[in-house]
């Protein structure tokens, strides 16, 4: 029973929140009325068995919580007013179909008027159901210093008139890209880091799907959710007792061949849709990687469509090493010295080992150590490290 209860919180927390927030207006109330529902399906379920429609009895007795609460409270009498609903009990439970509100939650978590670290803290909390201190743990910070930024963030929402409850028509391209962005950075943030920090990881795949099963005609969602994918599935072999383990050394028997194939089945999916947006790329190339050998021409090419796409010059970094390994080390340093990125570690690196292939070991070394001076991360350092003492 601990067990399905567990599973009824990540698959529902969501759902039950969005709902509770949509319906009271309110996050601090719907947390708590929704955190009263699960203490009472942990007490009840064990003695009376998990009912046909977790999620409508979650949301149902959660709601009636909050209804309580507001009734017993005179202070918020106004907000009972607003309510416009009948006073209910909690043995009351309505089975059928429950609207989903994720999807309007999601967009109002990733409001443009909310601090990128606020956005990602708040659908962390929103959607994922994470806790104050693991969000904290996460992200490296303090578990005071994420409470302030999800209390500034509501408090924001609140302050300038955020709506909880979007139209459809409203849910625009900019808002979107905003809502994959913070995405992709919570999985980023989870799959640089090594093996032992991977729940963001795997919450990013979790809002992935979401997005997914609630915006299916949208190819850059499937894309997003398609790169992840592919990118995750070489989480295993991606570090070795602590150690980062570039992708041409990783053991490919400890890659994730099922989640691979998922992968490109999401990716056809967004393909089917005609999706050409930067994710959609992106999952194209982590496609390709998979495959061996790479087809390094088509590889550099993708990664030239989305360098047209994003204007970006880390993704022309990217390419030109697809091109030294295409047409040599020197046609990459071709592209890499024309680069902006003075105080990009992984310029300095990349610049390092393309001209260890040259044999300009001299250059290559200076390179390294100015990757060395940039670098925060302990595996990167010994990577670069190691790479010193190759060449000493």
């Amino acid at each position: 029973m601990t067990a399905i209860l567990e599973q009824a919180f990540r698959d529902q927390w969501g759902r039950v929140l969005a709902a509770l927030i949509g319906f009271l207006g309110d996050y601090d109330l719907a947390e708590e009325a929704a955190q009263e529902a699960f203490a009472i399906a942990a007490e009840r379920w064990p003695r009376d068995g998990t009912p046909d429609n977790p999620g409508a009895w979650l949301v149902t007795t959660a709601r009636n919580r909050a209804i309580n609460r507001i009734n017993r409270d005179r202070t918020l009498a106004a907000k009972t007013r607003l309510l416009e609903v009948p006073e209910s009990t909690e043995d009351q439970v309505d089975e059928t179909t429950f609207p989903d509100e994720r999807l309007e939650l999601v967009f109002t978590c990733c409001h443009p008027a909310l601090a990128t670290e606020a956005q990602v803290a708040l659908t962390l909390r929103t959607l994922g159901g994470l806790s104050t201190d693991e969000i904290a743990r996460a992200f490296l910070v303090p578990e005071p210093t994420m409470a302030q930024r999800l209390v500034r963030a509501k408090r924001k929402i609140k302050a300038a008139g955020i709506p909880f409850r979007i139209p459809p028509d409203h849910l625009l391209p900019d808002r979107l890209a905003a809502v994959l962005a913070v995405v992709y950075l919570i999985f980023n943030e989870g799959y640089s880091a090594p093996p032992t920090r991977g729940e963001l990881a795997a919450e990013a795949l979790r809002l992935g799907r979401a997005l997914a099963e609630l915006m299916p005609d949208e190819p850059e969602v499937h894309g997003l959710l398609a790169m992840m994918l592919l990118l995750d599935a070489r989480r295993e072999a991606r570090f070795r007792g602590g150690d980062l383990v570039l992708l041409e050394d990783q053991d490919r028997s400890l890659w994730d061949t099922a989640q691979i194939v998922e992968g490109r089945a999401v990716l056809d999916r967004a393909l089917a849709l005609h999706g050409r947006g930067p994710y959609v790329v992106q999952a194209a190339i982590a496609s390709l990687h998979a495959d061996e050998p790479r087809d390094w021409p088509q590889i550099a090419a993708l990664y030239g469509e989305l360098a047209r796409l994003t204007d970006s010059p880390v993704v022309e970094l990217t390419r030109a090493v697809a091109v030294a390994e295409e047409q040599g080390p020197e046609a990459g340093l071709d592209i890499i010295d024309r680069l902006a990125l003075e105080d990009y570690r992984y310029l300095h690196s990349t610049r390092g080992e393309l001209l260890r292939r040259l044999g300009r070991t001299a250059e290559a070394r200076e390179a390294y150590r100015r990757a060395l001076a940039l670098v925060h991360d302990d595996a990167e350092r010994r990577l670069l490290e190691r790479r010193l003492e190759e060449m000493a």
